[in-house]
């Protein structure tokens, strides 16, 4: 189908080309100098002490955090039950549990803190919190309680570049931040990821995991670095490349802006909305808190037909989503976990909607979609 309004668009033009151009007539395609470079300026702009590891995806990038960590039968993981499924298949992966933990509110979609803490046991290795739409959560207080229980903090970034709360951009505040640049995200690049850990060490072996655990990489053989290798760790292939390395230095430059779009769009909704039956969470932020506005996420009315609005809205050519089905709608999740105490996080799931948002979104558009969908909610 071809829709009039997209819920999001690559924001690319003759940069990105010339960037692949440029790789392909360098004839290396493969994890090279390009993918350190990125690695080097993702890592500056978000302020980070060293270089983060770019991966194949953002689920790569959890897996190797877990298994950095040890992660593993017996264990639980708290994660929201309000996300992607990747962050739990990954636990479930390495024999380990999800723990679902509860949304804060119908106006607040990330983590509830307290049902967070109220859920930590002593089989609980790690948190991982995810920072919806893009907008920052505030972790001071959970920071504190992970540090004395001795619980690694995985801050999920997929929704949060650029993002910050005062100085401090999302991804720095845990022991662990990891972002995705998937098609759809604030920085595209197709499929890739980025970790970052406080601690060298371990950042250091998510390096080596995401190339088999070999000593040298294939690069290092190619310029004649090295002759052969070492595998130092047990892992898996989730090497990035350099056409996407290159698509991620120019999307890179784009941020800031595309964000700053965004977050106009935001606005614009929200005024939309006012008085009306349709109801937008994040609409009251703090001063210091600076979103990426990834998505566009509403909460219909308790009595409406989420599928005919979305029908309605489809057949005049906007496309629409859900961000997330509930874990417990999930033909493989129902046996296998345990999904009490998360209400607030099942409404949001059976009442959220997802409208367009992104950078070359038209105010005019915007106003399409805001009365289409305010017609069919009445």
């Amino acid at each position: 189908m071809t829709w009039k309004i997209q819920l999001s668009e690559l924001n690319y033009d003759h940069s990105e080309r010339n960037a692949v151009n440029r790789v392909v007539s360098g004839e290396w395609l493969t994890m090279g100098g390009k993918c350190g470079e990125f690695e080097t300026e993702f890592s500056r702009h978000h302020d980070f002490d060293h270089p983060g590891v770019f991966v194949s995806s953002a689920t790569a990038g959890l897996h190797l955090i877990l298994m950095a960590l040890q992660i593993t039968e017996g264990d639980e993981v708290i994660v929201p039950a309000l996300t992607f499924v990747s962050d739990a298949n990954v636990v479930l992966q390495l024999g380990a549990t999800p723990v679902f933990a509860d949304s804060t509110s119908l106006e607040d979609f990330n983590l509830s803190t307290d049902d967070v803490i109220d859920k930590i046991t002593d089989k609980t290795r790690a948190i991982v919190i995810v920072h919806f739409a893009g907008f920052p959560m505030d972790l001071e207080r959970l920071k504190k309680v992970c540090e004395a229980k001795g619980v690694w903090l995985i801050e999920d970034c997929a929704h949060a570049p650029g993002a910050s709360i005062g100085s401090k951009y999302c991804g720095t505040f845990g022991d662990f931040g990891f972002f995705s640049f998937f098609s759809n995200k604030n920085l595209a690049v197709g499929e890739g990821g980025m970790v970052f850990a406080k601690d060298q060490d371990k950042l250091d072996m998510v390096r080596s995991m995401r190339s088999h655990g070999m000593s040298s990489v294939t690069l290092d053989r190619h310029l004649g670095r090295s002759s052969t290798y070492d595998v130092q760790n047990i892992g898996l292939n989730y090497r990035p490349d350099e056409i996407r390395a290159a698509l991620g230095i120019e999307q890179l430059k784009k941020l800031k802006e595309g964000n700053v779009k965004r977050g106009r769009l935001f606005d614009r909704y929200k005024e939309n909305f006012t008085d009306s039956l349709v109801k937008v969470p994040f609409a009251n932020i703090e001063a210091d808190v600076l979103p990426a506005y990834h998505i566009m996420p509403i909460i219909l009315p308790k009595l409406c037909d989420r599928n005919m609005v979305m029908d309605k809205m489809k057949n005049v050519g906007i496309q629409t989503s859900i961000h997330y089905p509930s874990f417990s709608s999930f033909s493989a999740y129902k046996k296998l976990v345990s999904f009490n105490g998360i209400n607030i996080a099942q409404d949001i799931c059976a009442r959220e909607l997802t409208l367009p948002l992104h950078p070359r979104l038209k105010f005019g558009e915007l106003d399409i979609v805001s009365n289409v969908l305010l017609e069919a909610v009445n």
